[in-house]
């Protein structure tokens, strides 16, 4: 009997070793798959995703009234055939932005030429049918034909489906951030602000009707979109018309929207090109800016006058894990000149480099003097000529 109990016990403390061996391998298996899943979930987000989007911009839409007499046609107004040569250029890009220089408040208020503009609905129809994808209304002639003609404005930029910024309908609507959503998962906000109105008071309590340069307002609203936005692009009224050199008073106001972390600055309102530079924020960002973009289309008749362009870039984002990078690369370049005959009709934009000395006596040194012109302060800006 004393054989059997100690035969017993042993067989009951060798069972009690496999039980616990068996189940420290199991706590072992587990903590292991555990880690495992820890592992795979850090790597997952560390994961680097790269999306990138190329961006266009080009500079004032200014219609005097040969430009809208050339594109009248039976039963209304026709400006497509104006934009034909740059089409091309302007859809290639996934998101483009013009300067409206003048309100489409449309033929029923009355057409109307400098100093008090306003225009036919349909040059925002060719603009959206020539790849512009956001107008800035904020400038000198916002105010010219009064709240009006705003209104219609913008009521036909909703019809067609036009993002717009910086002139608005109501407070509700100024208050909306513009941000376009490209389908490549890359957002940009777009502002728009103007030096002034032409001595035309802005309404009472109608402040929304257009933006006018305030540095508090700026700071606030740049803030507010880079909380909503992956990029800021911010459109400026300034300057000195027919300057071919940026004032002091533009280079600090970019410098300024460099500090608040503004990645593109446009500059419109000289009617003639100024250069393109790189400008480093306070943070140690770099901000592009372009300090006039000139006319695109227009009646302007000096030579510089009727030069302009199209301004584009790539913008890059970088995500890893919570860590997010815009970078702004490969500039280009590609100046334009509108053509019209001597009887003020046949309106064309025209890239420069397609132009002969039948469209432009010296063409190839006029274009050759541009280049170096708006590439002294970025000597890496390229010139697309195909």
């Amino acid at each position: 009997m004393r054989k059997l109990n100690i035969i017993g016990l042993l067989l009951l403390l060798a069972l009690t070793v496999f039980i616990t061996a068996c189940t420290d391998q199991e706590e072992a298996v587990q903590a292991t798959e555990h880690e495992t899943k820890e592992v795979m979930i850090q790597s997952k987000s560390q994961k680097k995703i790269e999306q990138e989007v190329t961006f266009s911009a080009i500079g004032d839409i200014l219609i005097h009234a040969p430009v809208y007499n050339d594109a009248r046609v039976d039963g209304g107004y026709d400006f497509t055939s104006m934009l034909d040569k740059v089409n091309p250029y302007l859809h290639d890009s996934t998101i483009t932005i013009a300067n409206q220089e003048t309100m489409i408040g449309g033929e029923t208020l009355g057409l109307s030429s400098y100093p008090s503009f306003n225009s036919p609905y349909e040059i925002g129809d060719a603009l959206k049918d020539s790849g512009v994808d956001v107008v800035s209304l904020a400038n000198n002639h916002t105010l010219d034909r009064g709240e009006k003609a705003i209104q219609n404005a913008i009521k036909h930029w909703e019809t067609i489906d036009m993002m717009y910024t910086g002139a608005y309908k109501d407070q509700v609507d100024r208050e909306k951030v513009r941000i376009y959503e490209t389908g490549e998962g890359i957002s940009i906000a777009f502002l728009s602000y103007t030096y002034g109105t032409n001595g035309i008071p802005v309404p009472n309590g109608k402040e929304y009707l257009v933006n006018l340069i305030d540095r508090d307002r700026i700071s606030r609203e740049v803030a507010m979109a880079k909380d909503q936005a992956d990029v800021v692009a911010l459109s400026l009224h300034f300057g000195n018309e027919y300057e071919r050199m940026p004032n002091e008073t533009q280079k600090e106001l970019v410098q300024f929207a460099a500090d608040e972390g503004v990645d593109i600055v446009i500059g419109h309102h000289p009617h003639v090109l100024q250069p393109v530079e790189w400008v480093t924020g306070k943070g140690g960002n770099k901000t592009i800016a372009v300090y006039s973009l000139g006319n695109f289309l227009s009646n302007q008749q000096d030579l510089y006058q009727r030069i302009g362009g199209i301004l584009s870039f790539s913008i890059k984002k970088t995500t890893q894990g919570s860590n997010r990078e815009i970078e702004i690369h490969s500039p280009k370049f590609i100046p334009t000149f509108v053509k019209f005959n001597q009887g003020f009709t046949d309106y064309e934009v025209i890239p420069m480099y397609q132009l002969t000395d039948d469209d432009l006596s010296g063409a190839k040194n006029h274009y050759n003097e541009i280049k170096a012109h708006m590439s002294q302060w970025m000597p890496e800006l390229e010139f697309v000529e195909s």
